[in-house]
């Protein structure tokens, strides 16, 4: 339910809405899915664009409770292309949040290459500046073994840099990755 709640706002604010789930114990999909749009936006309400998250959160764990029995385990047996392309049919839900909710809710070995994957990659010349979502996602699969555990590690690794190093106005000097810029800036327009 993070992986909706976060979607274009700051953790701290998902994390009211999820804290806000568990208080009133809708932290399981059964019980959301049962829920109406106007009960869980007032639920949710601190997650900002409350109502679109309402219908992507009814719409996922509708769509989970009649796939997997409203359980992740299903999920890990699946074929992984095919059960990622029909969740980026449900309503709400982009590649960025199907990644996130494969990755960690379903531990399948899916890349999440987020806004600061796709900054460190690009400002260490691994891919160009313009690198799409998806570019970024097969390269990162394409170069690291298939382990959920390592790219649930990598990811979170790469965001922790990304928050304290790689922002927008890079700040190189303190990064514990510069000495892969070998003297050079990071690489421009990224």
């Amino acid at each position: 339910m993070g992986a909706i709640l976060t979607q274009h706002t700051a953790w701290t604010n998902a994390a009211r809405a999820v804290a806000a789930l568990r208080s009133h114990r809708l932290l399981r999909p059964h019980r959301v899915a049962a829920l109406d749009e106007a009960t869980l936006s007032t639920v949710i309400r601190s997650a900002g664009t409350y109502r679109q998250k309402a219908r992507a959160l009814l719409g996922f764990t509708r769509w989970l409770v009649g796939y997997a029995g409203g359980r992740f385990a299903p999920l890990r047996r699946a074929p992984l292309m095919s059960l990622r392309e029909e969740m980026l049919g449900l309503p709400g839900l982009g590649p960025e949040t199907v990644d996130s909710i494969l990755l960690y809710a379903a531990h399948r070995p899916v890349f999440v290459a987020d806004a600061y994957s796709r900054r460190v990659l690009a400002r260490h010349r691994l891919l160009p500046g313009g690198a799409t979502y998806e570019e970024v996602r097969r390269f990162a699969e394409a170069h690291l073994p298939s382990d959920p555990a390592l790219f649930n590690e990598f990811h979170a690794l790469i965001v922790a840099v990304g928050k304290a190093h790689c922002r927008t106005v890079p700040a190189c000097v303190e990064c514990p990755l510069r000495f892969d810029l070998r003297g050079r800036p990071p690489a421009p327009g990224s």
